[in-house]
């Protein structure tokens, strides 16, 4: 019995969102009397922080604080428009969104907040702290609380915002047709490094080394957590999940999360990972948004890994132990490759 390591390496271009009908998101903003924000969305979170980001991008632009900022995904009946939290758009198209219905009501809160220190609109500016202040002057000031409570009981103004994002139509080259069909991509590359038993065919995962261009971290510890969580979901699929041979008749297939098989604790190994940041010129902030990308890389790169551990090409997911072995007796044994 040998193990043998190996090691493989894969890179993504990872276009953000679709782009089917513009591929639109909307978002709505208010404020209650308190001076409070709430941020109206039908994108749902799917634990990948969505509402923090999405949070955070409403407060950057009013200029309040984050914890004056509540974000509510209630469903596509009572909330504006969204296509869906898929294809990595969240970020991108419904931070863009949030930030255009933001911008809207941060409008509306400076014209009343003007109303009342008797200024010019555009001699305020916001500290971030919740207030409103005349420029030079911060002295001459008043918190968004008591704005939003003139606004709604003394001036008759609703603090609201509303924004959408559509992607624009593409050129088309007249002579090919040729379009593109999205406006960013991320980028991402990582290196796997395993051990492959020869006797058995298991897989082990030694240690990952990644890099993802993505924008601009708006959440870098969100980004981190999503970026370690999804590059596990990929070795889940690399390597261990399947509804096979049971689909599409369960009876005989695992019955709860204890049967079914996926990595444990024990089988995760150090992983370091590079976050570049090249802000993309149409993204909320420049972020675009890890989404799916954090997961792609790790399939081909494990797959390589193991095939320059032993000399077996598996292109049929999960890699599972007897594929391995079958495919190591195939060929006469193992063939490790050559490393560089």
């Amino acid at each position: 019995m040998t193990r043998h390591r190996g090691r493989g390496i894969a890179s993504v271009n990872y276009p953000i969102g679709m782009n089917l009908g513009g591929d639109p998101s909307q978002a709505l903003v208010h404020s209650n009397p308190s001076g409070k924000f709430t941020v109206a969305l039908s994108s749902i979170d799917l634990g990948q922080g969505m509402k923090s980001v999405t949070r955070q991008i409403c407060a950057e632009t009013l200029g309040v604080p984050v914890e004056d900022v509540y974000v509510d995904t209630a469903d596509s009946d009572t909330g504006p428009h969204c296509m869906g939290s898929f294809a990595s758009r969240g970020t991108h198209r419904v931070g863009n969104a949030v930030m255009a219905a933001a911008r809207e009501a941060r409008g509306v809160m400076m014209e009343a907040a003007a109303e009342e220190l008797e200024v010019n609109a555009a001699d305020l500016e916001t500290d971030g702290r919740g207030n409103i202040h005349v420029k030079g002057a911060p002295h001459r000031s008043i918190s968004t609380k008591d704005v939003a409570i003139a606004a709604q009981f003394k001036q008759g103004k609703t603090i609201s915002g509303r924004g959408i994002f559509l992607v624009p139509l593409s050129d088309v080259d007249p002579e090919t047709g040729e379009m593109s069909p999205a406006t960013c991509y991320a980028h991402a590359c990582l290196v796997a490094e395993v051990e492959v038993d020869d006797e058995t065919g298991e897989v082990a995962m030694v240690r990952m080394d990644s890099a993802y261009e993505l924008g601009r971290a708006l959440n870098p510890r969100l980004v981190e957590q999503q970026l370690v969580g999804g590059a596990w979901m990929g070795v889940s699929h690399a390597l261990y999940e399947t509804p096979e041979p049971y689909y599409p008749e369960p009876v005989h297939g695992p019955r709860d999360f204890v049967e079914y098989l996926m990595p444990g604790p024990g089988d995760i190994c150090p992983h370091d990972i590079a976050v570049l940041e090249r802000p993309a010129p149409d993204g909320p902030f420049g972020a675009k948004g890890p989404g799916e990308m954090c997961a792609n890389p790790v399939l081909p790169a494990v797959a390589n890994a193991i095939f320059n551990a032993v000399g077996v090409r598996i292109d049929d997911l999960p890699i599972t132990p007897e594929k391995v072995l079958r495919a190591i007796k195939a060929q006469g044994g193992a063939r490790p490759q050559a490393r560089r």
